[in-house]
């Protein structure tokens, strides 16, 4: 009799253990969903500036006493989503430089999970980014991803046969335009700073029916990114299409698009490379 009450009673509590793990589960699942359906940029410290941009009104000098001011903005690679323990490049970045005896300061994560080139642009506009912008020397940007890829669509949803080339590409004359302008609008924001835009690489390059696609829509961006910045002073664009290529199950995350860990830490270590 004893032993079936404590059966009974070890029953009761394997069952309240599962209630609650699934209930963690579910709020984890909504959490994410929402996440992505209505994101939330990171949020920093200061005094939004109401002052309009000129080149009189930028503050900061670009790297002029040996200091680091970083801010990144754009998509969720900007945000550091797939990330560990949620450091991201920028954060990465900003922690090698420091190892290295650098003073090096992260300012603002201004990343948000899905967002397009055209909401970037819009952001500009806006006097706490700007200001945040003035107070940096040098500025990372990631974004096109979802433009190219359509926050990860690419992958077939409810299509009978993966996406051409050319249906990749339907997106860049649109959204390399925009990219110049977000470019050229930081440019003038801050005309002391150094940008450094992220290149793409092809997270589905393991997939045989997206391998040749993705890879040639990625080069064609890449390669018309690089012509945009090649136009400008003081910036630079970070190739990551190598560092993912032969790496793609090693450096991606279990959502098949963004970094892990691993990966992000491989950027920050090119992103070191490019400004030592």
């Amino acid at each position: 009799m004893k032993s079936s009450k404590s059966s009974v009673r070890i029953w009761r509590i394997t069952g309240i253990s599962s209630i609650i793990a699934t209930i963690v589960l579910i709020g984890g699942f909504i959490y994410a969903i929402s996440d992505v359906l209505h994101p939330v940029g990171s949020t920093y410290t200061g005094t939004a500036s109401t002052d309009p941009v000129t080149s009189e009104t930028a503050t900061s000098t670009a790297n002029a006493d040996g200091s680091f001011r970083v801010t990144v903005l754009g998509d969720s690679l900007a945000k550091g989503t797939g990330d560990d323990d949620g450091s991201g490049f920028a954060r990465r970045t900003v922690d090698l430089l420091q190892k290295d005896g650098k003073d090096a300061k992260l300012i603002a994560n201004l990343g948000i999970n899905g967002q397009k080139t055209a909401s970037v642009l819009s952001s500009l506009e806006q006097p706490g980014v700007q200001h945040v912008l003035q107070q940096s020397n040098m500025i990372f940007v990631s974004i096109g991803a979802n433009d190219l890829f359509n926050a990860g669509e690419a992958l077939g949803n409810n299509q009978q046969q993966a996406p051409t080339q050319q249906q990749l590409l339907a997106n860049l004359p649109k959204a390399s335009k925009t990219l110049q302008q977000i470019l050229e609008r930081i440019a003038k924001i801050n005309p002391d700073a150094h940008i450094l835009y992220l290149g793409l690489y092809n997270p589905f390059s393991d997939l045989p029916e997206l391998r040749v696609p993705g890879n040639e829509a990625v080069t064609t961006w890449n390669t018309t990114a690089m012509t945009i910045i090649n136009s400008q002073s003081n910036m630079s664009l970070i190739p990551t299409f190598d560092l993912f290529q032969q790496n793609i199950n090693k450096y991606l995350s279990s959502d098949h698009f963004h970094p892990n860990g691993t990966g992000y830490e491989q950027i920050a270590e090119r992103v070191v490379q490019s400004i030592e």
